[in-house]
């Protein structure tokens, strides 16, 4: 890696410098843009010559499809890691701060990245099978939890699949506003993510606030 100051390099193993690409990319994405995700910008951010970048992702789209992959990723496992444990309302708790934290602002630049990647990937093959994926994974993780509500009795569930789908349609719907008439919209909003989570799972209004 090249220092952007002394212009000292520092050799790292390939799947290193290759992480660090993608997490830089991911970066890139989150803040910018998946379109300003470019061998330039993303060889600038890491202060290496873009030639590098290349070696590693001749193409760049390739670059973009993992860099969206990467960013959600993180975010998922930070929201709803498997549990480990059951029981005690675990999982009503964990499900009220994924649904308060995704309705959030501090979820902006995620929203704005899955509403850029759905867009994009109509025409990238790499990213469309990216985003296919993660919608899925998303929709999986959800699932896992709420078959875990079942299991410590908080949720009331025949059919914990069509639930966690119809919760996720019901956040990336209200993700759609994020880049126009979020902030006018956000509580009615959030209340409906809320009251629609709440009725799928057999609970009383409100149940879902966290505390």
């Amino acid at each position: 890696m090249t220092s952007r100051g002394d212009g000292t390099r520092v050799r790292k193993a390939p799947a290193e410098r290759r992480n660090e690409i993608v997490a830089a990319a991911a970066q890139v994405g989150l803040t910018e843009g998946l379109e300003c995700i470019t061998l330039r910008q993303v060889a600038g951010e890491l202060g290496v010559r873009p030639g590098l970048v290349g070696h590693y992702f001749p193409v760049a789209e390739e670059l973009v499809a993992e860099a969206f992959t990467s960013a959600t990723m993180a975010e998922l496992d930070a929201l709803l890691p498997t549990l480990t444990e059951q029981g005690d309302g675990i999982a009503l708790r964990t499900l009220g701060d994924f649904l308060a934290y995704m309705s959030g602002p501090e979820f902006d630049n995620v929203s704005k990245l899955w509403l850029n990647a759905r867009h994009l990937s109509r025409y990238s093959p790499p990213l469309h099978v990216q985003v296919v994926s993660q919608e899925l994974l998303w929709c999986r993780r959800v699932e896992q939890l709420i078959v875990a509500g079942v299991r410590e009795g908080s949720f009331r569930c025949d059919d914990p699949w069509a639930a966690a789908v119809r919760v996720m349609v019901a956040v990336d719907g209200t993700s759609a506003y994020v880049n126009t008439s979020i902030r006018q919209r956000a509580e009615p909003i959030t209340e409906m993510v809320r009251t629609i989570t709440e009725a799928e799972l057999g609970l009383p209004s409100g149940a879902l606030r966290p505390d």
